[in-house]
């Protein structure tokens, strides 16, 4: 496949998980067989907010997933924190420079024994240019058993230019797509009544258009709310826009 056909089938792709699976697989021909991509809206310097509204995509194993993300590691993992100061591409090697110049505090050494016991010891991360203040998101291309580091910057000095450039288009195509970080998704009319919120209508102008009780479309609201995980109905409004929930084409 070309890469003119590949970034206009990701381009074309209609779901997120779609849009993964070509995406783990075009990166897999490049030697990066795990991949852990994380986007937030909630971002408040280095706070990135509540772990349920993260969108978290990956294919490492459950076994990683439960302790880096699961226990928080990812909190003082140094590639982490390269991404929330940086934009762009970087190296691991990186890590290696910090250990061999005590660099590392004894967490961030924790998170680093933890990646080495689990396989994942060389690869590149790409921090993404942020939209607002207060949104991030990054990858980490973990490369494949076999590969050390110095073998995958051989690979980025060649292709590296085109995964990167991949990687931007893929994560830009992620913001397009309706998901529901790690909550539920809405309900086609828990959708409408958020849609009509979002248009200004009061609660009887809702429930005459949709031909419903004022009663019911507080009903659709309460559970819209339980399932954005949040407090009130205007948080409602923006966290399902900020999700691609609203105003979503029906397939």
């Amino acid at each position: 496949m070309t890469m003119r056909d590949y970034l206009a089938d990701l381009t074309n792709a209609d779901s997120v998980e779609l849009l993964w699976d070509m995406h783990t697989r075009k990166m897999a021909d490049y030697g990066f067989d795990r991949l852990l991509y994380g986007f937030t809206y909630y971002r408040s310097g280095s706070f990135l907010g509540d772990p349920a509204d993260f969108v978290i995509l990956t294919n490492h194993s459950a076994e990683y997933t439960d302790v880096f993300l699961g226990e928080s590691l990812y909190f003082d993992a140094p590639m982490v924190r390269w991404a929330l100061e940086n934009e762009g591409a970087c190296s691991w090697s990186i890590v290696n420079e910090m250990v061999n110049t005590h660099n590392l505090g004894g967490s961030e050494r924790r998170v680093l024994e933890f990646n080495r016991a689990m396989g994942v010891n060389a690869g590149y991360s790409i921090s993404f240019k942020a939209v607002t203040q207060r949104s991030k998101g990054a990858i980490a291309l973990t490369a494949r058993a076999g590969l050390d580091q110095a073998a995958v910057d051989g690979i980025w000095a060649e292709h590296g230019a085109d995964i990167l450039l991949m990687n931007n288009v893929a994560h830009l195509k992620i913001l397009t797509l309706p998901h529901s970080g790690t909550g539920r998704n809405l309900t086609r009319r828990q959708r409408e009544v958020l849609q009509w919120v979002g248009d200004g209508k009061t609660m009887q102008d809702i429930a005459t258009i949709m031909g419903l009780t004022s009663a019911t479309v507080e009903k659709h609201l309460r559970l819209a709310r339980a399932a954005l995980d949040v407090e009130t109905t205007a948080q409602a409004v923006l966290k399902a826009s900020f999700q691609n929930q609203m105003f979503v084409v029906e397939r």
